[in-house]
């Protein structure tokens, strides 16, 4: 392929998730031009640094989005008339955050506007996850835009899923995040329920992943998390709880009963509430441990010359 006929990829928030995902990229040896606000973060993440989001707009064929939520996407998309105005016909734009669909919407059919597809792809799996380019999306858009973009994808996600028209992806999304708050939230108290019962921890785990109430947290969360290791790294309680609450306003729209919201809203919020609110969401346990006692899973063992492991 000539130089001048390659897909040239660009992304725009080079953070926790978005970072590891770009660098999936560039470890291939593919280039990549990057915009984040911290200028660190675009060297870490091995992209060629322009000035501004727009500017990647730009340069790019295929543009990825990985950023915190609708305000800052909307911030991004809007505050700067050149975004838009870089948009062209056949560009495809790749949001990989979690975000309105509503919101979503919109901004696909101001980009449709410019000849242009705008692609929500909801992500699962966290930062050890996207480190090994093992991720699964979610996708809601054009599928033939999906097609076009699915190289670039590829370095990043292990499966993904078309879901349907624009914003559906991101609806799906918010469907299985709510599940994993109510799988981290639930389990985080029955744990710390276990820890002041006495009971062996590792023996509870091995119980509940034989029976039913096996999940997603019980078999991958808290195995590391009853030695002292909470996976930093992944979505934060501020995040969570954002998440939990974009779900309770789309089955707001939807006409929807959202009756176990309020189990997850009250675990995330009381993290945020007692200091957590940028700590790994697994830290919940600790926010219910608080409340409950000054419960912990796990009380690090004192050396011989008297310091803790």
């Amino acid at each position: 392929m000539a130089e001048n006929d390659r897909t040239r990829l660009g992304f725009i928030g080079l953070g926790n998730m978005g970072g590891r995902m770009a660098r999936c990229i560039t470890r291939s040896g593919e280039p990549l031009v990057g915009f984040d606000m911290r200028a660190e973060s675009i060297e870490a993440a091995g992209a060629t640094g322009v000035s501004s989001a727009a500017e990647v707009v730009a340069q790019a064929d295929i543009v990825m989005m990985s950023l915190p939520d609708s305000t800052v996407i909307e911030a991004v998309v809007y505050g700067e008339p050149a975004f838009l105005h870089n948009v062209r016909p056949g560009q495809v734009i790749v949001d990989l955050s979690t975000a309105s669909p509503e919101s979503t919407k919109r901004i696909a059919a101001d980009v449709a506007e410019r000849g242009g597809f705008y692609v929500d792809a909801g992500i699962s799996g966290g930062a050890a996850v996207a480190e090994k380019g093992q991720l699964t999306l979610m996708v809601g858009g054009d599928a033939g835009a999906l097609e076009r973009a699915r190289p670039a994808l590829d370095y990043f996600a292990k499966t993904i899923y078309h879901c349907g028209a624009s914003g559906s992806g991101h609806v799906v999304k918010l469907l299985n995040n709510f599940l994993n708050a109510i799988s981290l939230s639930a389990t985080a108290e029955v744990m710390v329920a276990a820890k002041k019962a006495d009971l062996d921890l590792q023996t509870v785990l091995d119980v509940l992943n034989a029976s039913s109430g096996v999940n997603f947290a019980t078999i991958n969360r808290f195995p590391n998390i009853i030695t002292g290791d909470y996976m930093e790294g992944g979505l934060t309680n501020t995040l969570m709880l954002k998440d939990v609450t974009l779900y309770v306003d789309l089955l707001a729209r939807l006409g929807v009963a959202s009756l176990n919201s309020a189990g997850p809203v009250a675990c995330f919020g009381l993290a945020r509430s007692l200091g957590y609110a940028d700590a790994i969401s697994n830290t919940v346990v600790d926010a219910i441990g608080d409340i409950s006692g000054g419960v912990r899973l796990h009380t690090p063992q004192k050396t011989t010359e008297g310091t803790q492991k």
